[in-house]
């Protein structure tokens, strides 16, 4: 893979190849009302003194109300707080009015059912390029029980979703949904009908053989998150479908399409149709969510 210089986009989607958690960081302007934004550049300094950093864009319609306040929150999300995130990352105008919430022992807002949060102190602000860095000190914290929920390439995934289909008793067939700059790489048959790449997992971990399936089709290619989860019943099967992403598609053994109307035409199985149909509409937002449920019926939604 050759490397990249002077790109900011592909920059960017190399920081995201790192997983995080997602939080979301609070505290009040200097008229006395809430602020926050969602931000996954969050962690540990130091425990003694107790500082903890996250890092805000001095785009951000926020910055000089944060860069001055005498303290802020940070707020874990827990797994089924994908909504708080997407909110917290939006321009809506009340974001507080659909979290529970209260005021920390410090005075910054913390939410409810979060799997983590940390009341600070302000304790310095630097500048760093395009963005400045709070550095806070930990005052009040409380760690809750919830899992947290994850991000990573521009998308949410929680490592549980895997481990319930592997307790889920049935076959497990997975599948990669390959993807470089929107396209998708499907396999194709003599007759012209499309469909992932997937392998039964016969044994190991379902990421495991999806290394394997990566190897098989000639790339190198990134693992980034479950992207569906279904299962087919009367085959007694579980499919996972992760999404991975590709820098090039050179060597690859099979085709890169633009899943729209006349590729999804050709797609045989009407579940990675209805899917792909998703993909789309969400890559065209930049924000992705997992499907849970059957062949025929199921939902997108909030992260368990």
């Amino acid at each position: 893979m050759k490397p990249i210089m002077n790109n900011p986009r592909a920059l960017r989607d190399a920081f995201g190849a790192f997983m995080t958690g997602v939080t979301v960081v609070t505290a009040y302007s200097a008229d006395g009302r809430p602020l926050g934004f969602t931000a996954n550049s969050f962690c540990s300094v130091s425990l003694d003194p107790p500082l903890l950093l996250v890092c805000l864009a001095k785009g951000s319609a926020n910055y000089a109300a944060l860069t001055s306040a005498a303290g802020f929150a940070v707020n874990v999300l827990a797994a089924e707080q994908k909504a708080v995130s997407n909110t917290f990352a939006s321009k809506i105008e009340d974001r507080f009015a659909s979290v529970a919430w209260h005021d920390g022992p410090h005075g910054s807002p913390v939410f409810d059912g979060v799997a983590a949060w940390f009341d600070c102190a302000m304790h310095q602000v630097v500048e760093a390029g395009d963005h400045a860095i709070l550095i806070g000190e930990v005052k009040v914290f409380e760690n809750g029980s919830a899992s947290g929920l994850g991000y990573a390439r521009g998308a949410y995934f929680t490592p549980a979703l895997e481990a319930k289909a592997l307790q889920s008793g049935t076959d497990i067939v997975v599948s990669a949904l390959i993807e470089r700059n929107g396209k998708i790489l499907f396999a194709e048959d003599e007759q012209g009908r499309l469909s992932l790449p997937a392998r039964v997992v016969k044994q190991g971990a379902p990421s495991d053989n999806l290394e394997q399936l990566l190897s098989d089709v000639g790339l190198r290619a990134s693992i980034g998150f479950i992207y569906s989860v279904y299962e087919d019943p009367e085959n007694n099967i579980q499919h996972l479908v992760y999404h991975c992403a590709v820098a090039a598609e050179n060597g690859a053994r099979g085709v890169f399409l633009l899943a729209r109307d006349r590729v999804l035409q050709r797609v045989a199985d009407s579940a990675v149709r209805v899917m792909l149909r998703r993909f789309a509409e969400e890559s065209d937002l930049g924000n992705y969510g997992i499907y849970l449920g059957n062949r025929d019926k199921g939902e997108v939604r909030r992260i368990y």
